[in-house]
Formats: structure tokens, C-alpha cells, sequence
């Protein structure tokens, strides 16, 4: 007899926790390969299926919509962005697209705050010349020499949930908090921080010493930190990156650091679809570019609720209710489901 628990197909693999509450709860059938699933793997694997469980590894573009069994009627993506769905083509062919915003907000920001404190201190630079070099003289008062935080200002692009978060950590180390969002905050959240808020992006990013990005990437933010802002950006100064590697024209970005217009960045996303960029890498050996493996949103606890997230998600809209954290396309609201800068 078929079962009557809703059937999904689950990407990637998942906490174990997730994954047997998922399994009690519908008939769950997961890439136990765990590897990226190309779209015909993934058209094969949703035959009789109700559900596509994505993460951001998944190419779900209007093409591989198009082909999807008229069973499918929900994708819950595993991940806060859905850059890798083609919202609008989903939208159009009658499909519910959901995510899990909300719980990678401290996870994000203590990365964010993590790699703030890694590149102007030179931390990655100093464990290598430890471990894999080990080159070190010694202590002297001239060695490994970096720069001090406190004093600095911080241009925040996008006073989200995680813009904000990163500001409370950066004040903390004693950080001017300065930040560019399409609406300025409130006193109540500003006051707190001494924050100053700029209308205009251009004149901010002149003004500060890091800018740090935390807005989604839509059609106006694509590139929000172009080539001429790059430029625009003081002599010396850094820019960290933990949310989209499209916000930032990357290439612009390695001719300013090889130019020494810019010390730095430090990059928890980059463009890597066809492998990393070997200018990148270059900068990165060299200590110029701090590069993690997309790991803001990296830990047990985060995974566990993004997990938790899904479920609700699926079993509010195979009840019959509208799930809480539906993603519409642009077109209809301005926006994803994430607020914007």
C-alpha cells in the first residue's frame, strides 16, 4: 500500500538529528552520496515526489522547472538564499518556494566579526609562518606587525538582522559603527550603537576604514560594491564579505589589493563555479586575501534549525497553510523574503 506520509527528496545530507525526524515524519529519500546532484539526478530522483528538499549547491533554473513531475509542488530550500532558484520561473509554473531565514543571524556575524579581527591582525599569516613555514625567529618588537581595531570605522552595507549583529560585536571592540540600508533604523537600535547612517553609499564608503557586506543579492544589489566604489574606498582600507560573492565585483576587487589601493579582504564567499580564481588564490597565499570555506553559517547548532525550519515549512503547506517562510519573486513585493540593505 503506498504511503500516505508526503514524499520528499532531500538534496544533500543533513544532521542526523534532522534526518530522522524527517524520516519519521514523511517518506524521505536522501543523496546518501552527498554530492552536488546534477539536474537530470535530480529529475530522476523526484519521480512521485511531493517535495524537493534543495540546499544552494542545486541548480533549480527555469529549465529544470520547466521538467519537474506535476508531483512536485513545493521546493523547501535548505539555506537562507535562493540564488540558486529560479523564483519567478517557480512562481509562474505554480510551485511554493521556501528558505530558512532568521536562524544563521549569530552564526553570521561571529564569523563576520571573526574575519574582521583576522586580517588587520594578520592571524592567518601568523599560524602559517608557525606551522607550514616555520620560518619564525622569534619575538621582536618589529615582527608581524598589523593594525589596531579599535578607533576604526566600520561601513555596514545592508542594517539587517545580521548588519545589526555585526554592529553590536564590532562596537564591542570598539569600532565607529557606520551603516548604508535602504531605511535608516530606528533611535532605538541606533543609540545603542552610535550608529551613523549614510543615505548615500558612495560618500560612506569614503569615509570608513572596513566595509563589511550584509544585504542579499537582488537585481539592485548585484555588484553594490562596483568596480568605481572599489576605487572610491580610502587607501588602505579592508572589505569583508560573509553573504553573497555577488554583491562584489570580484575582479575589481583583486585590482585594487594588486594595485595596493586596498590592504585587504576577507571573503567567506567568492565566485567559484568554475573554480577559484587563480589571482585569488595568488593573494591568499601571499596574506593579502583571507579565504574561508563558506562557513559563516558553519555550525551544528545553525544546521540543526535550518533543518527544523524546513520541516515546518513542509508540513504547514502539506496541511493546506500558507508556509511561514514563503519566497516570492521580486517582481511581486520588491524583494526576497530577507529584507534588503
Amino acid at each position: 500500500m503506498p504511503s500516505q506520509k508526503p514524499q520528499i527528496l532531500v538534496t544533500r545530507r543533513l544532521p542526523e538529528t534532522i534526518e530522522t525526524r524527517m524520516a519519521t515524519l514523511f517518506d524521505t529519500h536522501v543523496n546518501e552520496g552527498d554530492i552536488t546532484l546534477t539536474g537530470e539526478d535530480i529529475l530522476e530522483g523526484l519521480g512521485g515526489k511531493d517535495v524537493l528538499v534543495s540546499s544552494i549547491t542545486d541548480r533549480i533554473d527555469a529549465e529544470l522547472i520547466a521538467r519537474l513531475p506535476k508531483s512536485v509542488r513545493l521546493i523547501a530550500q535548505f539555506g537562507n538564499g535562493v540564488d540558486n532558484i529560479d523564483v519567478e520561473a517557480a512562481w509562474a509554473a505554480g510551485l511554493t518556494v521556501t528558505n530558512t531565514p532568521s536562524v544563521l543571524t549569530e552564526d553570521t556575524a561571529d564569523m563576520a566579526m571573526a574575519l574582521m579581527l583576522a586580517l588587520p591582525r594578520r592571524l592567518v599569516e601568523g599560524t602559517q609562518m608557525l606551522v607550514r613555514d616555520g620560518a619564525w625567529a622569534g619575538w621582536s618588537p618589529t615582527s608581524m606587525l598589523g593594525h589596531r581595531l579599535r578607533g576604526k570605522a566600520l561601513g555596514i552595507v545592508g542594517m539587517g538582522r545580521i548588519g545589526t549583529a555585526v554592529a553590536h560585536r564590532a562596537k564591542a571592540f570598539g569600532l565607529q559603527i557606520h551603516y548604508f540600508s535602504r531605511n535608516q533604523r530606528p533611535l532605538a537600535v541606533e543609540m545603542p550603537l552610535e550608529a551613523t547612517y549614510w543615505a548615500d553609499l558612495d560618500q560612506m564608503i569614503e569615509a570608513v576604514d572596513i566595509v563589511s557586506l550584509h544585504t542579499p543579492h537582488t537585481r539592485e544589489t548585484f555588484h553594490i560594491l562596483s568596480a568605481d566604489r572599489l576605487r572610491r574606498m580610502k587607501a588602505g582600507s579592508f572589505v569583508v564579505n560573509v553573504s553573497r560573492p555577488e554583491l562584489l565585483d570580484e575582479t575589481a576587487l583583486l585590482d585594487q589589493i594588486e594595485c595596493g589601493h586596498l590592504s585587504g579582504a576577507a571573503l567567506d564567499v567568492f565566485e567559484n563555479r568554475n573554480g577559484i580564481d587563480a589571482r585569488l588564490l595568488a593573494l591568499a597565499e601571499s596574506n593579502r586575501i583571507v579565504l574561508t570555506a563558506h562557513m559563516a553559517s558553519a555550525t551544528l547548532e545553525a544546521r540543526v534549525e535550518m533543518g527544523e525550519t524546513v520541516i515546518v515549512n513542509i508540513r504547514a503547506f502539506m496541511d493546506g497553510h500558507q508556509p511561514p517562510h514563503r519566497v516570492l519573486p521580486e517582481s511581486l513585493h520588491g524583494g526576497r523574503s530577507s529584507p534588503r540593505p
